[in-house]
């Protein structure tokens, strides 16, 4: 155990260590933020209109909530490659790449959540702005508003999936050290290597860290309440 809080001191003057925090925090918030955008959009869409096939587009949204991050890697992968569709965008091995895959994966997940969370208290919702009288841009801002603790909980839920990520980001970044290495590829490297202190200490980073952003989570939507 000392040997633990040694390295765990001194991982923060590793620039390894280092551009691995860095690494992780940056595609988390970027395909968290994406997702969000797409996700919220998308569930509170489905929740409002009736059309033929909805039944088969939710189902296959809820299909795709549990779909293994390595299929979602490597359809990534495919086409960010060379020869892929979008091969001249030059992502592959990139952060920008890793954020498509972790978008995704986790915008399927933040649209059922929304759509489940919209469909027991959206129309509530409507039929009382519908009373006051309130236009189709008021009740939809005040849907979002009502849903605002909801919301919350489905971004955190998307911010902890992706920050706990390894499958999708080892085959599309490739694990480089300084460039596309993340937390949870640096741990799965350092299991293969046997240095399991340090990976010890790593996970122990990660999950420090992850409690730091739900307990601002926390903090903000009690602050919001005031």
């Amino acid at each position: 155990m000392t040997g633990i809080f040694d390295w765990f001191r001194e991982c923060f003057t590793d620039p390894a260590i280092l551009s691995a925090i860095k690494v992780t925090f940056q595609m988390a918030v970027c395909s968290c933020a994406i997702s969000s955008v797409l996700g919220i959009t998308f569930g509170l869409l489905l929740e409002r209109f009736n059309f033929p096939g909805k039944r088969i587009v939710i189902r296959i949204n809820r299909t795709l909530m549990g779909m293994p991050p390595v299929v979602a890697g490597l359809i990534t992968y495919m086409v960010l490659m060379r020869r892929g569709p979008l091969g001249a965008l030059g992502w592959l091995f990139t952060i920008k790449g890793m954020v498509l895959a972790q978008t995704l994966i986790i915008t399927p997940i933040m649209t059922g959540m929304v759509h489940q969370y919209a469909a027991s208290k959206a129309p509530a919702i409507r039929e009382f702005c519908k009373t006051m009288g309130a236009d189709r841009f008021q009740t939809y801002v005040t849907i979002i508003k009502e849903m605002r603790h909801d919301i919350y909980f489905c971004m955190v839920t998307a911010f902890g999936r992706s920050i706990s990520e390894v499958g999708s980001v080892m085959l599309v970044g490739g694990n480089i050290k300084g460039s596309t290495r993340t937390m949870t590829t640096a741990i799965s490297l350092l299991k293969s290597q046997g240095i399991f202190t340090e990976g010890i200490a790593l996970g122990m980073i990660l999950l420090i860290m992850a409690f730091i952003i739900q307990w601002l989570c926390d903090f903000l939507q009690k602050g919001d309440e005031h």
